[in-house]
């Protein structure tokens, strides 16, 4: 995966809740200071758990309206998704292994 994939409102249904493997998502924006610390950190971690994950990003300012569907008032959010379903998700930057944990958890249901 060389870039996350940049999710839309015509895209989301059948890039994560369609997908059939779990999708990572980061919810961002471009004025979110720790948006821009985490973003490195997810991209790394779509191309470590390549094939088993996919990873996408959501820019809020954009697409205002998946924010309010999924309730999520503070950024930088990190939700993953299987099965169409949020199963685990976390607000504010974190370091590397904590959003590891999130991927291993999901990845040993």
């Amino acid at each position: 995966m060389a870039e996350p994939i940049k999710l839309t409102e015509e895209n989301f249904a059948s890039e994560v809740l369609k997908s059939d493997i779990p999708v990572m998502i980061d919810f961002w924006a471009p004025w979110c200071g720790p948006c821009h610390m985490v973003s490195p950190i997810i991209e790394k971690l779509g191309k470590k758990y390549e094939g088993k994950i996919k990873v996408g990003k959501v820019n809020l300012d954009e697409y205002p309206s998946i924010a309010a569907e999924y309730g999520i008032r503070s950024i930088p959010a990190i939700f993953i998704f299987k099965d169409g379903q949020v199963v685990e998700r976390t607000v504010g930057a974190q370091p590397e292994y904590a959003f590891a944990a999130m991927i291993e958890r999901v990845l040993a249901e």
